[in-house]
């Protein structure tokens, strides 16, 4: 090759470098993930016809699960050290309080139907077992252990008092109908807590077993099942609610399938730093079917007319709300927890499981949530909350008589009563999740922004609409990659 050649070539090289190294500096420095939540969304087993294997008939229900585990030698056993077996979790550390505690619905209280204590064959109706009648239940006989309660795919399967099946049900047809867990399973037990459909959490009620995509856009749209989200691994189910733990060991999350930057659009995109995505996407819950968001317990045992979304007898007032638009607060995945014997709020309502959370917190974000307020029984001079035994012989439910309701329960969970009561204001946060709203029904900027009035800008810590006043110091942007928000 000529020397002029050389020289044409070299310079035709130089000037690609003088051109490229602008461009490059220009150029996004990473291409985000593809948001591809399909590729983590757990493949569905095919069922077994179980006609021939379980061909019945069977006394009880602990005969069903002894014929379960010929084949199934520790199914047993991995549903024994779950959550939906114990009804507590692990030993956590509980601010304020010395040691650990094992926090879950076996001896936490709440503003509803207040404890399962003294009351266990009422509320063990959902239990993942048979037989807990009382404060003797054996956690560790297997056969107790229920499998029909989440693999009966009949129609027909109920549960009663203690966990025991229904006298209708025929367990044969039952056992024979087995598969994997289906939104009717699941929601059997989780869209009716508290006694009825959506009391308790606003974003799970009977309308999710067969909903449109406006309801909720991943089983309405894409025929989601509970199991898709949280995934399961030897009967230990993914998820976490802070209206029964503090910590977030096994939280189900919506970047479990989607990537951290998903809009395609940076300005959309900045936003997941600092606020939840079920923010913008759960506008509402109670969409079909209304919420409880206030319960008073005060009223109980007056002979007036009775309507179940304003006043029982037996249970006092409610209020109730569909369309409900959320409480936003601060949020890190943990939450405080009130205790049994703990004292109540000198001044105001005592919140039984405010979430943990702050502005200035890199790892806090603006989340969503349904605040069910309440007044419930409280000892006057030792100034904490009672469990009164509400279901059975004795029971307020019985007999309408508070001071023999709440002498009960204090056998049963042993804090000493005084002889006196009165009632307290209470709160108790349940973080919505459910309800996913297709994009077109999402929040928009001017929703929060600009005027908008769906978040107190002030309330959370700023002076003001980010967008006038600055928000929040946060890491880099480049920190995404290293799991920093």
């Amino acid at each position: 090759m000529s020397r002029d050649r050389w020289r044409a070539l070299a310079g035709g090289l130089g000037l690609l470098i003088l051109l490229a190294v602008p461009v490059a500096l220009v150029l996004p420095k990473g291409t985000p993930p593809a948001d591809d939540p399909w590729a983590h969304v757990p493949p569905h087993l095919p069922k077994t016809d179980h006609s021939d294997l379980l061909p019945g008939p069977f006394a009880d229900g602990p005969a069903v699960t002894r014929a379960c585990l010929e084949c199934h030698e520790e199914a047993a056993s991995e549903v024994m050290a779950t959550a939906h077996w114990t009804w507590e979790g692990d030993p956590v550390p509980v601010p304020g309080h010395e040691g650990l505690h094992r926090i879950g619905k076996k001896t936490a209280i709440n503003n509803f139907c207040i404890s399962v204590q003294s009351n266990w064959a009422a509320c063990t109706a959902c239990h993942a077992g048979y037989g807990w009648k009382d404060a003797s239940f054996d956690f560790t006989a297997q056969e107790d252990v229920d499998c029909l309660v989440c693999h009966d795919q009949s129609g027909q399967y109920v549960k009663s008092k203690a966990g025991l099946p229904a006298e209708t049900v025929d367990l044969a047809a039952s056992a024979q109908s087995v598969g994997g867990p289906t939104r009717d399973t699941c929601g059997s037990c989780h869209f009716k807590g508290g006694g009825g459909a959506g009391v308790k959490h606003g974003d799970l009620d009977t309308s999710l077993m067969n909903p449109t995509e406006r309801v909720d856009v991943h089983m309405g749209r894409h025929e989601m099942l509970c199991t898709d989200c949280h995934v399961t691994e030897k009967h230990s189910v993914r998820g976490r609610s802070i209206s029964v733990s503090v910590d977030q060991a096994n939280r189900a999350s919506c970047t479990d399938c989607h990537s951290t930057e998903p809009h395609g659009d940076s300005r959309i995109d900045l936003h997941t730093r600092s606020v939840a995505c079920q923010t913008c996407h759960i506008p509402e819950v109670a969409i079909r079917e209304a919420t409880k968001i206030h319960w008073d317990w005060s009223t109980a045992g007056k002979d007036q007319p009775e309507d179940p979304h304003h006043y029982l007898k037996k249970k006092g007032s409610f209020e109730y709300a569909e369309l409900l638009r959320p409480e936003y607060a601060w949020f890190d995945g943990t939450a405080d927890r009130y205790l049994l014997g703990d004292p109540t709020a000198t001044n105001g309502s005592t919140v039984l499981n405010r979430p943990h959370g702050d502005r200035l917190d890199p790892n806090s974000l603006i989340w969503p949530f349904k605040v069910h307020r309440g007044k419930q029984i409280r000892d006057a001079e030792n100034g904490y909350l009672l469990v009164p035994k509400t279901a059975g012989a004795g029971g307020y439910w019985e007999d309408y008589d508070w001071d023999q309701a709440v002498r009960l329960g204090c056998e049963a969970t042993g804090l000493e009563y005084s002889g006196q009561y009165d009632f307290a204001e209470t709160e108790m946060y349940w973080a919505l999740t459910h309800m996913v709203a297709p994009a077109d029904h999402a929040l928009q900027c001017g929703d929060c922004h600009e005027g908008g009035d769906v978040l107190d800008w002030e309330a959370l810590g700023y002076h003001g609409d980010p967008l006038e006043w600055g928000g929040r110091p946060l890491p880099p942007v480049t920190d995404l990659a290293e799991g920093t928000r």
